[in-house]
């Protein structure tokens, strides 16, 4: 078999094997390793080329924001702010049908201009959304999949680690692409929130079953009380970014260091809180590492065999004229969205597609919120789906099925479609603050 052969079969492969419940790192993992040794010929020399790929994902520095941007989520929850931003939230939005899953979707936006990844706001809001909104009756299916489609405002409104990633790759300003982020972001936001009222308007069935009153609200003062915190730290976080003071790297370990003192401050912190966090963040990082470690590896086989240099032949040399190149490209990002990680995509096609976008004179900025939307729909769709995932293990409900949640997620999916193409049809979205 030629190397691009062996590629297609361990992708087929490593389909089959999740689709048959296998665990995914494991999946991507065991495909890539035997991969690699078909392609090589050595199943020394594929245990070495693995173990380096592992080694270098970690070991990079960008790896970093993870354990920093998870930290800073879990502390932000403990110590009660992230209930507070669902709590003002719910409160701005309760007097609108499905006003708590509205609330859920707001409280994800303010979370998300706190921590930048979807992992954290997926695990943090699946603690306290989903048993609420069950709490107020709505159904299980609904309410985890108002958090999975609400969590990846994590990665568009700045700061985005994969904004980051991005501006890494294309040697872009990571300031422009925080700034380029916000409307697409908002946007996104506002759609998720019309989408809810007009279900809740059109079918209220599909939110659940005698649904209840969601309270009379919060006084001034207790908004005051509540919003005030979640303020500084965004503050902090982005203000400190935007000024220049220091990186968004950075921006994790003071974003951190400002949620324990407000914690201290406000007595919400306790010892045994703190080591409960650090065990929560050693855990969530672990299994992100576990996934990011096994999308590098089979990135590394899919480039050893080929595959992604094929299609990428393939787009460039098809003659598809601008439009089609760029809908080759979001097609391609969305169907390898359904398989691997979101960094392993950009990984795999942004440097493979560069220079034919340069070539083209793409607005590389406005490509890139392109490319984060593209990336981001794979996060919500089987079988990979990352927030999913998240959300089925953080949930710990043997009676919500990983089916349930996609479902529910199905049309956030298909919100985040219109988005995108919003975004690809009028770019002045994602390039009017820059």
């Amino acid at each position: 078999m030629s190397p691009f052969e062996i590629g297609l079969a361990s992708f087929g492969a490593m389909v089959v094997m999740v689709y048959l419940g296998f665990w995914v790192p494991f999946a991507l993992m065991l495909s890539s390793y035997v991969g690699v040794w078909l392609i090589k010929g050595s199943p020394v020399l594929a245990g070495k080329l693995l173990a380096l790929a592992a080694s270098e994902t970690i070991s990079s520095y960008f790896f970093g924001v993870v354990p920093l941007f998870v930290l800073m989520g879990y502390l932000v929850s403990v110590t009660g702010m992230g209930r507070d931003a669902f709590d003002v939230a719910n409160h701005v939005f309760r007097r609108l049908s499905g006003g708590l899953a509205i609330g859920t979707v707001g409280a994800n936006a303010i979370f998300a201009a706190i921590t930048g990844i979807s992992i954290a706001s997926a695990a943090v809001f699946t603690r306290i959304a989903v048993p609420e909104m069950m709490r107020h009756g709505y159904s299980a299916r609904f309410s985890a999949g108002v958090v999975a489609g609400s969590s990846v405002l994590g990665m568009l409104i700045p700061p985005s680690l994969l904004l980051i990633l991005y501006g890494l790759l294309t040697e872009q300003s990571v300031g422009d692409l925080f700034i380029a982020g916000v409307i697409p972001g908002l946007l996104l936001a506002v759609l998720f929130g019309i989408g809810i009222w007009l279900t809740a308007r059109l079918r209220p069935q599909a939110l659940g079953s005698g649904i209840a009153p969601e309270g009379t609200g919060l006084s001034p003062a207790q908004v005051a009380m509540k919003g005030l915190p979640i303020a500084v730290l965004i503050g902090l976080v982005l203000g400190g970014i935007y000024g220049g003071f220091f990186t968004p790297i950075e921006a994790g370990a003071v974003g951190c260091a400002g949620a324990i003192v407000i914690g201290l401050i406000r007595r919400s912190l306790s010892w045994r809180d703190f080591w409960q966090v650090l065990n929560d963040t050693g855990l969530v990082t672990a299994a992100i590492s576990f996934l990011i470690i096994s999308a590098q590896m089979y990135s590394r086989m899919l480039a050893l065999s080929g595959v992604p240099a094929e299609f990428g032949s393939f787009v460039t040399e098809a003659e598809i004229g601008y439009w089609g190149v760029i809908l080759a490209y979001v097609g391609l990002v969305i169907l390898m969205g359904t398989l691997l990680d979101s960094s392993s995509i950009m990984l795999i096609l942004v440097p493979l597609m560069l220079p034919v976008l340069i070539s083209l004179q793409v607005d590389l900025i406005w490509f890139g919120i392109v490319t984060i939307i593209a990336v981001e729909i794979g996060l919500l769709t089987p079988p990979f789906g990352i927030s999913v995932f998240v959300i089925k293990s953080a949930l710990d409900d043997p009676s919500v099925s990983l089916g349930d949640i996609f479902r529910g997620a199905a049309p956030f999916a298909l919100m985040m479609l219109v988005l995108l193409a919003l975004v690809l049809v009028f770019p002045i979205l994602a390039t009017a603050l820059v």
